[in-house]
């Protein structure tokens, strides 16, 4: 798969999650409501839309910020990861993988300025240059100089709560009900993690 293809497939979905309100077909949380709006030391979410799965997790320790993601399409296409670290209000890492054949792997670390300092892409075992325009795509595509928001930075954050599945509705943690605006494939994909579950799933939307 060519990077250009991983970076629609896995970059822009995740970029979409932390830059701007979340208007996606449905993301399965792995957490439960809660009256605290502060971050927790760790983690997990996802959601499911027209191209396939997504699946994040995050970890705060001090001022490092470490996010992982890794997408998997309905289809065509291979299962991929993007792992970013910050140091403070600075990205210092990028890694991206395609398990595909061949494999794929780009590595590009920052310095303090948040400069790019080291760029390799490796297929199948092989070093391979990057072409200018690839480079420069991936450099500036996470925003160097931005860290993820959280979620209790206020606008664009979703409603969270339990799914519905007989009503295809959410019991939002603030009491309401809703009927989220979900892709076609999303209620199928949310009701096979339901039946893999003990509790009630929930979403946000």
């Amino acid at each position: 798969m060519a990077v250009n293809s991983f970076i629609e497939g896995a970059i822009k979905p995740l970029l979409s999650v932390w830059r701007r309100p979340l208007a996606l077909a449905g993301i399965l949380l792995l957490t439960a409501c809660s009256h605290d709006t502060s971050l927790p030391p760790f983690t997990a979410s996802g959601y499911a839309d027209n191209q396939g799965a997504m699946r994040i997790w995050r970890k705060d320790s001090g001022d490092e910020v470490h996010l992982l993601a890794a997408f998997s399409p309905w289809r065509h296409g291979d299962t991929s990861t993007s792992e970013y670290r910050w140091q403070g209000d600075q990205l210092a890492l990028i890694e991206l993988n395609v398990y595909g054949k061949p494999p794929e792997h780009i590595r590009a670390r920052f310095d303090a300025q948040g400069d790019l300092s080291f760029m390799q892409r490796e297929v199948d075992g092989q070093k391979q240059q990057l072409s200018s325009d690839r480079s420069r795509y991936i450099v500036i595509a996470p925003n160097r100089s931005a860290r993820p928001a959280t979620p209790s930075a206020g606008a664009g954050r979703p409603a969270a709560g339990r799914w519905n599945a007989a009503a295809h509705t959410v019991l939002t943690c603030e009491g309401q009900t809703v009927t989220p605006d979900l892709d076609s494939r999303a209620p199928a994909h949310i009701e096979r993690r339901q039946s893999h579950a003990s509790a009630a799933v929930s979403i946000a939307a």
